[in-house]
């Protein structure tokens, strides 16, 4: 079956290419996903580099950062930026002892007193690089709603995706890092020698074209836009999107709105809650119109929803750290890959459809007798989401 996305489409409109060849790992299990990343970083000889913008003190954020800590004393290079905004409640002590410890240590974006208006921008990017072999990107965090710990407590872990990526997608992760690093006056990351890579690998792997879509500038998050609009309107069969926080803007909407009318099944997964109200409300103020539309949506229950993916026709799909929010599409610093692949594709269709069955489809009719209350909460928060 011919694929309704093409390479050279896609990365016209992204400004960057494909990059074949590489072994591709889906996680969408806390537990899983972190013991994964941990044996990949127990595992590297060269170096380690994280990026994230959430890094607590937590069992979690300790956990790694004493594995940290001991591959720097092993002789291991350690790099770690951190968003100064995302981390903010984590104390100067912890930072201290990494960086004793040998870990090279770096905050993204922090409060500048003469300009603090650039403080409301976040580096929302997740990503871990070892050796250059391996990487990892998605929606989570170094904190304990990540990691799966909280299940000793029988505390419920967030709902989250990520993709460990083996091949040589994870070098040319490695060198945005370095970039990132470098504009952040860090001392230099000397360059590796590029890994060779078999020129083959096993299809049952998923051996995939993966594309970065990394954005930390404005023509950067314009060329993201502009692929998720692409991608909306070029959809001709199914556009699956799952997002933990929805703020869309009158063009989003137009453009779901337009793939419904030319046939197009359009479904939107959302979280049942949030942690963070204002976007939660702010969302589902286009509710409504997206109903009357014949957008299906889905507000997952149980843990709080925070993955961000994209599935279009079934074949093209985004994993990563963007949200469908103004923050993210018009502020933030996101990171994503894409993969062009139907194997993969239906990979990301069974996890969907998975969080489906764990959802309360919302129905127009009983929307529309929703409490007054919550539709005095919508009225209100809409008017800030430019702001989320």
């Amino acid at each position: 079956m011919a694929l309704t996305f093409d390479r050279e489409s896609i990365e016209k409109v992204s400004g960057d290419s494909f990059i074949d060849g590489n072994r591709v790992e889906l996680l969408h299990k806390g537990l899983e996903t972190f013991s994964a990343i941990f044996r990949s970083i127990e595992g590297a000889t060269s170096f380690i580099c994280l990026h994230f913008y959430i890094f607590r003190n937590d069992e979690t954020g300790t956990r790694m950062a004493e594995l940290l800590m001991n591959k720097a004393m092993e002789g291991v290079k350690v790099y770690v930026i951190y968003d100064h905004f995302g981390s903010l409640g984590t104390p100067w002590s912890f930072w201290d002892e990494m960086a004793d410890a040998g870990v090279r240590i770096r905050a993204s974006r922090p409060l500048n007193w003469l300009s603090p208006h650039h403080y409301v921008r976040r580096d929302h990017r997740k990503l871990i690089i070892c050796d250059g072999v391996k990487a990892y990107t998605g929606g989570l965090n170094i904190a304990e709603e990540y990691g799966g710990f909280l299940r000793r407590l029988k505390r419920p872990v967030w709902r989250d995706t990520g993709v460990l990526l083996e091949g040589p997608v994870a070098f040319s992760l490695f060198e945005i890092f370095q970039k990132t690093w470098h504009a952040l006056k860090g001392e230099p990351i000397p360059s590796p020698t590029r890994p060779v890579f078999p020129l083959s690998c096993d299809q049952s792997d998923f051996c995939l074209p993966v594309i970065p879509i990394f954005a930390s500038s404005s023509r950067g998050r314009r060329r993201m836009r502009k692929l998720i609009y692409y991608s909306i309107k070029n959809s001709t069969k199914s556009i699956l999107i799952t997002t933990a926080y929805f703020t869309p803007s009158r063009r989003m909407l137009d453009s779901l709105e337009d793939a419904i009318k030319r046939g197009v099944e359009v479904k939107l997964l959302l979280p049942g809650k949030s942690d963070v109200m204002a976007p939660y409300y702010a969302g589902r103020s286009s509710f409504t119109r997206l109903l009357m539309s014949g957008v299906r949506i889905f507000n997952y229950q149980g843990e709080v929803l925070h993955a961000k993916t994209f599935v279009f026709d079934g074949c093209w799909s985004i994993v990563g750290s963007a949200n469908l929010d103004f923050q993210s599409l018009r502020s933030n610093d996101e990171g994503n890959v894409g993969l062009l692949n139907e194997g993969f594709g239906r990979k990301m269709t069974e996890v969907f459809e998975e969080d489906i069955s764990h959802s309360i489809e919302i129905k127009e009719d009983v929307w529309r007798k929703r409490a007054v209350s919550e539709k005095i909460k919508e009225k209100f928060f809409v008017l800030f989401r430019r702001r989320l």
